[in-house]
């Protein structure tokens, strides 16, 4: 079994937009972003993408054009020296109601079966509540939010009151020397 770090796309490793990630050229990865998903497979992470696209599910971009977004990021990615073993989308709205959008678990019970992934030594790093929130309750080791995407005004609303203790960072980067600086210490 692998640790992993599961990750949510728009707002950590790309540009978060309001009006939705709706193809190729509207992409912007983040700074810093492939020295950490760099230095999280040299410390024997596999890289999992969990990402809620409402946007297919109101019909705004299809699930191909979706599916075509990841498949070149992961692949730019791959090609400037990071790496990406997964990616799991959530089309639903959150009207929906599904068990696949975070805050539920869906995706990374269904990435650890696939991944053969240990999720006692994994964490989640998003950009927000239900980020946090579906870390929390796959039972990860530790779940980060950044103020990269809407970090920032996700931490100045009410926290939910069903979180416990998580961490902070800056930017991906930041949150990649925390998660190595604790495996220091626990070891």
């Amino acid at each position: 079994m692998f640790p992993a770090v599961f990750l949510d796309r728009d707002g950590v490793l790309i540009e978060n937009r309001s009006d939705y990630i709706r193809e190729w050229s509207h992409v912007k990865i983040l700074p810093k972003i492939l020295d950490a998903l760099a230095g999280f497979q040299r410390e024997g992470f596999k890289i999992i993408i969990v990402t809620n696209q409402a946007a297919i599910g109101r019909g705004l971009v299809s699930s191909a054009t979706a599916q075509e977004i990841s498949e070149r990021l992961v692949k730019t990615i791959k090609e400037n020296g990071g790496w990406i073993d997964g990616v799991y989308t959530c089309p639903h709205t959150p009207e929906d109601q599904c068990t696949c959008r975070k805050p539920q678990t869906g995706m990374l019970f269904q990435a650890a079966r696939d991944c053969s992934l240990d999720l006692a030594s994994s964490w989640m790093i998003g950009d927000a509540w239900t980020d946090v929130q579906a870390g929390q309750a796959a039972g990860l080791r530790g779940t980060i939010m950044v103020r990269t995407g809407r970090g920032s005004a996700q931490l100045r609303e009410t926290q939910p009151g069903n979180i416990t203790p998580f961490l902070v960072c800056e930017d991906l980067f930041e949150a990649f020397n925390i998660v190595g600086q604790v495996l220091k210490d626990s070891s």
